[in-house]
């Protein structure tokens, strides 16, 4: 690990041993126990100036025999045969393999109370670094993650994403024991000390510190003293709050009322393992069966007696009060340098935190870190990473927050999506799905239309050039049956507000896409359609862009193109095959009332599109083109359902044809053909649509209710 820090390393095992450091020399001992640790023969405080080549990080096996591994050894983690493609991590594991592997709260105390045994019988030694052992292999060049506690300062808060994790960086994570009285100062200085020691080794690896009310003020003191430094901060209800927090009077009562220690404690507890009977009914809303959620509900009941005991020996009294002086003083040093703060920032606030008002104290960090976002849990309570439903790995990847080098890349630190991530955006869209019964059609290397996706060339590059629906209608439908059919995730080119934003405003947070941006959407841009294609893989553009989504009154289905070619010569540089396609359906859910036109005529409606419009970047930057077109909304009327239709035409091939298509005048007639076939495409739905019995929503239902209603509905023949 560190060239200045020592390391405790952690797995379930059934069979293992337990590591007790000696107060007085440091060595280890083993003791029989049920858990798996590997412990640094050093502590991080007890030596600051070490001879790297003389580090060794000690680990005990199932049979408990001593393994040693060189520090340069710790800090690689992994063998280079063992690092994972990014492009092929999680679409290959099994949903119900996640959950299985997924720990739970249970686990948290469990392994906190065995750590806390293993501290040499009364939670001695100073704070030092583990590394979790279930986090596994993880990608080549994966960033460093260090994990600040709250106040508990045991470092197991992130137990429940550890595996997820450690597939994408190399986690560290801070324990304090028990009865370490480190100042607020010195833990900052602890942890600067391995910042600085990681960014020395390896200046191009950025390096996260995700910390949890104290532990984000720890992050932010430790941002603010290297600001040149790569530090990327990922705060979870941070204390900077403690002030107006109902934490700030305890102090005072701590010593006064000596009851008032289990109190706090009951009331730590229940912001720990949230509403119970609140949880019980978010299981019966998703489908699970009453009796199994019953027996949950009243084991996590039976298990909160024992939480308490175990809460007690983390956090006893006198421990207690330390750590909350601790945070009022790590309050105000954060709140005193908010201004000096320079690194990326990524707020997660909870709505229903009892301890902190994370809610407010949210907004107004984000106004007063510059590059700061936020992402909000209504629902959930203090703990975030504690409580089922978070998952840390997926809030990271649809905020675009995870790289490995000194910018964000869309398309080379992609991380494509889980199992379990695809299963809740399906259920997020289950009712759209149903109700637009989407109908797919493709065209085979023969010509012949069939039903499905068969024709949609399973290796790439590939290129879809088509029709943009008012309002990107399509998206869902097309892309998720694209994933669960054929296993090839589509990665659509996006409008840049979708990812940045030039100043605050009206338009919608940028967590309202960070759907889009799990499943692989990038901004729309010549350098990202380079990557992607390089990358060989299956893209979307669309050369109407937001100009087609947001057409006028009287303009569905009509191609509203630039007249210069955009996408042909990148397409042959890497012999892309180029598949057109059509979608129509939109005018059976919709019918525009109020378009543009009409809302440019009024002077305030006027403004306000203006000022949508300077908040993102534009796409086609110098174009007086009619395709450029201003941020807004058009004013839709809502029909009853009817379906949606998509038609991919036959893969234009342009392998080959990169010297020809260099010749703006070859180019120009490539573009024009794909543009007619996806005409073509909209005027075969248009025709064939009108033959299919089930187009009403009313006679798909009646057809689902005899056969099912996870059953495929038909469609006209073909």
């Amino acid at each position: 690990m560190a060239a200045t820090g020592g390391c405790v390393a952690f797995s379930t095992v059934v069979r293992s041993c337990q590591v007790t450091p000696s107060p007085s020399s440091g060595n280890l001992r083993p003791n029989p126990s049920l858990r798996q640790f590997a412990v640094s023969s050093e502590s991080q405080f007890t030596k600051t100036v070490r001879k790297s080549e003389t580090k060794r990080t000690t680990s005990f096996g199932e049979n408990g025999i001593f393994k040693e591994k060189h520090k340069e050894e710790a800090r690689e983690g992994v063998t280079k045969e063992k690092q994972k493609n990014p492009y092929e991590l999680g679409l290959e594991r099994n949903e119900s393999d996640e959950d299985r592997s997924r720990k739970s709260l249970k686990d948290y105390f469990e392994e906190s109370k065995d750590l806390i045994r293993s501290e040499g019988g009364g939670g001695g030694g100073p704070p030092r670094w583990f590394s979790p052992l279930d986090c596994g292999s993880r990608l080549d060049d994966s960033p460093l993650l260090l994990y600040l506690p709250g106040i508990d300062g045991v470092g197991l808060g992130l137990i429940m994403h550890h595996q997820s994790l450690g597939e994408i960086f190399d986690i560290w994570c801070l324990h304090i024991p028990v009865k370490d009285r480190t100042s607020f100062i010195d833990l900052v200085k602890l942890v600067e000390q391995t910042v600085r020691s990681e960014n020395c080794h390896s200046p191009n690896r950025p390096i996260y510190l995700v910390g949890e009310s104290l532990g984000a003020c720890l992050a932010l003191a430790v941002a603010v003293r290297n600001p040149d430094i790569d530090l990327s901060l990922i705060l979870a209800n941070p204390g900077t709050s403690f002030e107006k927090s109902q934490l700030q009077p305890l102090i005072h009562l701590l010593g006064i009322i000596p009851v008032q220690y289990q109190l706090i404690l009951s009331y730590m507890l229940s912001s720990m393992t949230g509403d119970p009977l609140r949880m019980a009914m978010d299981k019966v809303m998703k489908g699970l069966p009453l009796q199994q959620t019953a027996e949950g509900l009243l084991k996590d009941v039976a298990a909160m007696s024992s939480y308490v005991y175990v809460l007690a020996n983390i956090l006893p009294e006198e421990t207690l009060l330390w750590k909350l002086k601790m945070l009022k003083s790590a309050s105000a040093f954060a709140n005193s340098r908010l201004h000096a703060v320079k690194a990326q920032t990524l707020l997660l606030t909870s709505g229903r935190d009892q301890l902190l008002p994370s809610e407010d104290e949210g907004k107004r960090l984000r106004r007063a870190l510059p590059k700061c976002e936020i992402r909000r849990f209504n629902d959930n309570g203090h703990y975030l990473f504690l409580e089922d439903g978070v998952d840390l790995v997926t809030v990271i990847k649809g905020a675009s927050f995870y790289r490995r080098g000194k910018c964000h890349d869309y398309v080379f630190d992609y991380i494509p999506p889980t199992p379990s991530e695809i299963k809740n955006i399906c259920e997020s869209n289950r009712l759209f799905m149903r109700a637009t019964s989407p109908v797919m059609l493709s065209t085979l290397e023969d010509g012949k239309i069939v039903k499905g996706l068969a024709g949609i060339p399973s290796e790439g590059p590939v290129l879809f050039i088509g029709y943009h629906m008012l309002l990107g209608y399509e998206l869902v439908p097309m892309v998720m049956n694209l994933l669960l059919e054929r296993n090839i995730l589509m990665r659509g080119m996006a409008h840049p507000m979708m990812f940045t934003r030039k100043k605050e405003g009206y338009l919608p947070e940028l967590s309202s896409f960070d759907t889009y941006r799990t499943m692989g959407a990038v901004p729309v841009s010549g350098t990202n359609l380079y990557k992607l294609l390089s990358s060989k893989a299956h893209v979307l553009l669309y050369p109407g862009g937001l100009r087609e989504a947001c057409h006028r009154k009287g303009e569905q289905y009509k191609l509203i193109w630039p007249e210069q070619s955009e996408f042909v010569r990148m397409a042959a540089r890497f012999g892309a095959k180029i598949v057109p396609f059509g979608v129509a359906g939109e005018d059976d859910f919709g019918e525009i009332v109020f378009d543009y036109d009409d809302q440019m005529k009024i002077p305030f409606l006027k403004d306000f599109i203006k000022s949508l419009s300077e908040e993102a970047d534009t796409v086609r930057t110098g174009l007086n083109s009619e395709v450029n077109q201003d941020i807004h909304s058009p004013v839709v009327l809502p029909k009853f359902p009817g379906r949606f239709y998509y038609y991919f035409g036959k893969p234009i091939e342009t392998e080959g044809r990169m010297s020809e298509l260099r010749d703006k005048d070859n180019a120009h007639e490539l573009y024009m053909q794909v543009k007619s076939e996806v005409e073509k495409c909209l005027a075969f739905l248009q025709e064939k649509r009108e033959s299919d019995p089930y187009r009403n929503l009313l006679a798909r239902l009646a057809y689902q209710s005899t056969h099912g209603f996870d059953s495929e509905v038909p469609t006209f023949e073909l």
